[in-house]
This record gives structure tokens, sequence and C-alpha cells, in this order.
């Protein structure tokens, strides 16, 4: 059984930052689940753009406002509290926190903890 909070993981190497955003990686492949699971926070204000050619990803938003902008057809989505979306097809998209936002985020394969996206806004694979 693994049992983590979030004050266990902050501040550890459990924790990624980025400009616009910072994750706290709650469980990783090292964990054995076959999926991560993240604690993210965007900033207020900001954009990041993204593209997970390696992953699945599926996000569930529990705070906060944005919008959700698909590149690939430019679709724009409200994001809000109790909103989850998912990058089936692994959409390059667009997220835009109109408020902070904090969103519950699993990925498939897992990712291995200090992954962050490369200029194409891309996780590597990493093993």
């Amino acid at each position: 059984m693994i049992v983590n909070t979030l004050e266990q993981v902050s501040g550890t190497e459990r924790e990624t930052q980025a400009e616009t955003w910072t994750s706290r990686r709650l469980l990783l492949k090292s964990d054995g689940m076959g999926f991560s699971l993240h604690d993210t926070v965007l900033y207020a204000g900001t954009t990041t753009e993204m593209e997970y050619q390696n992953h699945l990803e599926a996000v569930y938003c529990i705070e906060g406002k944005g919008r959700l902008k698909d590149l690939s057809n430019d679709k724009e989505y409200p994001i809000e509290a109790g909103t989850v979306y998912a990058l089936s097809g692994h959409e390059r998209h667009i997220l835009i926190a109109d408020e902070q936002l904090r969103m519950v985020c699993v990925f498939n394969p897992p990712i291995v903890g200090a992954e962050t996206h490369d200029e194409n806004g891309v996780y590597p694979l990493m093993e």
C-alpha cells in the first residue's frame, strides 16, 4: 500500500516547477501503479502550450477558472472546478489560467519524476 500526502511531496524531488506551473507528483513510475498522479497548480494569468506525444493524460479541475484550446481544431472549452478533459489523441493544446487553476492529472505511461515540457511542450519518455 502507498500512502502519500501533498505536504509530504511538496518541496521534495517529487515537486517540479516551471514558469507557469508547479506539479506535485503523488505517484510516479517507481510506485508501480502503471500511471502517475499529480496535483498541479497553473498560475493565474498564464498560458501553457503542451502536446503529450508520449503520454495520455486525463485532467480533473478542482479549483479556479480557465480555458482549454484544442489547436487541432481551434475549439475552446471553459475549464472550472468539476471539469474533466482527456487528451486521448495526443492533442496539441493551450491551457489558459484566467484564475489560478488546481488540477489533478493522471499520466499513462507514468511519469518518472523530473519531466518538464521541452521546447515543443512535450514530456520526454523516460525510463
